[in-house]
This record gives structure tokens, sequence and C-alpha cells, in this order.
């Protein structure tokens, strides 16, 4: 509509514009203003008819060559005459070969002019109408770069992204939050080139032959790799080799007995051991098995955190759909009155999502830069634990209510609880995404973090301060003072229990603040 009216042309003919320029409102009003003569010719909207429409009875089709009446013809801007008929299979197989319809132009071959919308949905029937319609919507989403389909499997919704926003995780109506510039699922704070690498070494062969170079080892006659099934070091080759050989050594069996170890040791392999002669393909078995251990250790970390956050999604929409209410009867409070279980369940779902994402980090962090390690592996440890609370609390001790047969007089002390839980892991996953994205820059890589000792008040309300670049990690010293949120509540900085305003010590774990 604001295109039709700046430029003063049909509506049809702006969306011709519109498709032919990406739909970039901006590149449409920037080529028409600098030469509108070149736009209309490379787009094919003519001003006036390359020749006139004759104004007798009968006419002749131009590709079928039959007389019909002029009320029987259709022509597009250029005036090439052509019948209701032909024009109908013609946009029909234009419409069937895919989303070139989109662009069609006049069935003269010498002519360029383009055939707009309204013909099309004059002319075709109502199969080819909707899928005419499809490819436009398509061309909507996929040629414009601030608009992209949801990757969820079975979702038709598509996404319009504020580009400069700061953030590239979006979210769908159908619930779904992924990455805008990569379209993985949503990955903060981990970029998008970590979570590329880690996902194809997830599927790669690589992995496999690492596991066969660390947990085989090649027939020294027929060099197939062997797998080592029993305690006894002699080996036997499979048919048709059936070499037998010593599994350390990879010596023949032959030469072996009771001066060189027996069945379960080798001197041989024992004392090359001790002296230091390894080959190069012992050597190169010991890396993959270290390093097959190693990304073992962060894969297992990074999908027990996917499943349990596909649990707790489950969770969520049980307790959205069954719990609150069932809760709301025994409590004898209204709905309204238990978002906080809500809020501490989407905490949950959230912070099982970002610390998966943080092992990837930590798979591909240097390993010659300790002073970040550490720092990174306090913080995630922190996050954890916090979580590791919260999600036992949403999860176990809700349950001794909502299988009570009347109202709990402790049930307030498990809001207070509960919320408190909630606002102190949100406090500790906010302080990991900030230095995650910053790139672990309170930590001087070439040195010992100093401010390791005194980084506790990470997550502990509101003292998650920083006072100026360089200056690192609010501190806590003996003397400290209670950080107490909005709530008249502050949190115990040992377990993160939420004690109310005037308590002096922690009532979960009897410490003085």
């Amino acid at each position: 509509m604001r295109i039709s009216t700046v430029l003063s042309i049909s509506k049809v003919e702006a969306g011709i514009l519109l498709r032919y320029y990406s739909w970039s409102v901006s590149k449409v009003h920037d080529e028409w203003f600098a030469d509108e003569e070149k736009v209309r010719r490379s787009v094919g909207l003519l001003e006036k008819p390359v020749v006139p429409f004759p104004d007798g009875r009968e006419m002749t089709c131009g590709i079928c060559f039959e007389n019909y009446p002029r009320d029987r013809l259709q022509a597009a801007a250029c005036g090439h005459p052509f019948c209701n008929s032909c024009w109908a299979g013609y946009i029909s197989t234009a419409i069937n070969d895919g989303p070139g319809c989109l662009m069609l132009r006049c069935p003269d071959p010498s002519c360029a002019a383009a055939v707009g919308q309204d013909m099309i949905n004059a002319l075709t029937s109502e199969v080819d109408r909707e899928k005419y319609f499809r490819y436009f919507i398509r061309s909507y989403v996929e040629d414009n770069r601030k608009t992209k389909w949801c990757p969820a499997p079975g979702c038709d919704y598509a996404i319009d992204f504020i580009l400069g926003s700061g953030s590239y995780d979006v979210t769908c109506c159908c619930s779904y939050s992924f990455c805008w510039n990569c379209t993985q699922e949503a990955h903060r704070p981990v970029d998008c080139g970590t979570v590329a690498k880690w996902i194809l070494k997830n599927c790669a062969e690589s992995e496999n032959m690492n596991w066969i170079l660390a947990n085989s080892k090649p027939c020294p006659k027929c060099k197939r790799p062997i797998e080592k099934n029993q305690g006894c070091m002699h080996i036997t080759c499979t048919s048709p080799c059936k070499f037998e050989f010593c599994w350390l050594c990879l010596g023949a069996w032959s030469e072996h007995g009771e001066r060189t170890g027996g069945f379960y040791a080798c001197n041989r392999y024992e004392t090359a051991k001790q002296e230091g002669v390894y080959d190069d393909a012992e050597k190169r078995r010991e890396m993959a098995k270290n390093s097959l251990e190693r990304y073992t250790h962060y894969y297992e970390r990074w999908a027990t955190n996917q499943s349990s956050r596909q649990k707790a999604l489950a969770d969520l929409q049980q307790m959205q759909s069954v719990h609150l209410e069932k809760l709301s009867d025994i409590q004898c409070q209204p709905e309204s009155q238990l978002k906080f279980i809500t809020e501490a369940w989407l905490q949950i779902v959230e912070c099982r999502r970002v610390l998966k994402w943080t092992y990837a980090y930590g798979y591909y962090l240097p390993e010659h830069e300790h002073a970040k390690r550490q720092f990174f592996e306090y913080l995630q440890g922190e996050a954890e634990s916090g979580l590791e609370r919260l999600h036992q609390c949403a999860e176990k001790e809700l349950q001794v209510y909502l299988n009570a047969e009347g109202t709990s007089k402790d049930f307030n002390e498990f809001r207070t609880k509960l919320a408190g839980l909630t606002s102190v892991t949100r406090n500790y996953f906010e302080n990991l995404v900030r230095a995650l994205e910053n790139g672990l820059s309170d930590v001087d890589s070439h040195g010992a973090c100093s401010r390791m000792g005194s980084s506790k008040s990470l997550g502990g309300g509101s003292s998650r301060g920083r006072s100026g670049k360089g200056k690192g990690l609010t501190s806590r010293s003996s003397g400290s003072s209670r950080n107490i949120d909005d709530s008249g509540h502050w949190s115990c900085e040992y377990c993160t229990f939420a004690n109310v305003k005037s308590a002096t010590i922690c009532q979960m774990c009897q410490q003085r603040q």
C-alpha cells in the first residue's frame, strides 16, 4: 500500500516491484527515483501497450491461432491478445513448474511485460491459485532478510526479526527458540561458530575413528583392527588370518611364556614402557584415548542437560495444564498466586539450555589458558549447583503439597523458598552468560586470578555489580552487608536460601550472615 501510494502505481505493480527487489522497500525507492524508465524495462511494467488491443468483434489468439470474440481474450500491459484457455494453460504450467511463476512474463517470445496477480486470480483454478499464493508467501519469507521460517519440525510460522536488537535469540509462537543468525536452537551465550563445530563433531565419523584407534590394535600380520574382549593378553586374530600375538607388545605369541610374564603381563612391554621406547602408533593410541575421554566427558553432560531440559518442558506443560488447578484447590489459593511455580519451571528450562551449551564452550576453551578455564569452571559449577537446588525443590518438594489432603501450614514458606531459589539461580546464570559473552575478560590469562577467592558474591542477590573495566568481580569481606532483594529477603551466600529481612542466621544452613 505504501509503495503504490508513494510511486503512484497500482497495488499489483507494487507487488511485482517488491518481489523483484526482494521485498526491500528502500531498494525499490532508491532504484525507482534514480531511473524510473530503467526499472520499468527491467521489471516489465509498461506505461503503454506495445501493440494496440484491436476493437474488432473477433480476434485471433496468438497461441492457438483460433478466432475468438473480444470478451474471451485477455492481454497483459503489452496488449498481445491470447484466449482465456491458452492463458489458463500457460499460467497453470508456470505455477506447476515452481516459484518462477511469480515473475511471469507475456507468452509472446519477444515481449517482457509482467503478468500481474490480478490476471492469475481471474484465469486459474482454485488449486493453482492456492499454490501460487503459497509461492507468494514463501517469496516474502525467504527473499526478505528480515524474515525467516521457524525451523521447528511441523511449524508453519514465520518470524519477523528487528535487526540491531543485540541478541539473535528469537522465540516462535510455537514456543521454539532458535538463533536468528544460524537457525540452530538458541545457544546463547555460545557463538554460532562454536555451535557449528560442536554439532559437526557430534555427527562426524572422526569420533568413530578415535574410538577404534583408542580401543583396538592392528593385527601384526594382516593389520586389521582388533578389539580385546577378555582379560588374557593372548590374542588370536579372526579367520582367515588366525595369527596369535601378545596384546601388549604385538609380538608373536610363540615367543612368549613364563619368562616374558605369562598370560596377563609382558615384561618386554613393561621394560620398553619404563625406558620410554614407545613407537608412534602407541603414542597416537594414547593421544586418541585421552582425546576420546575428554570429548565423552563434555558430550555426556551436554546430552544429559538436553534430556533434563526436555523433561522439564514436559513437567512445565503438565504443571500448567493439570497441577496448578489441583494445587489451587488443595491449598485454597487462586491460580494467580501460584505463578511463582510456573516462573520457577520456566527458569529451569532456560537454565538447562544455557548450561548445556556451556559444556560445548568448555570443550573448545584452550587448554593453556589455565586461569580462564579455572574461572569458567567455577562459574559453571556455581550455576549448576544453584540450578540443581532449584530443580529439586520444584520437582521433589512440590510433590508434598500436590499429594496433601488439605491446606498445608508451611506452604507460604515453600513459596518463599522456591521464589528465592529462582531469583538466586537467575543471578548465577546471568553472571555466567555475561562472563562467557565477554570472553572471560575478567581474568588475566597470563596469571592466576586473584579474584577467585572473593567472587562468592556471584548470584548473591544484587551484589553482582562491576566497578568498571578491569575491576573484576565484587569481593566479599567478613563485614559485608546483606544483599536484600525487592521482596524484602536476603539470599544466604552459602546455600542461597532466601531469608526474611529480620533474620541474622540462615534458616536453612544456620550460617551467620
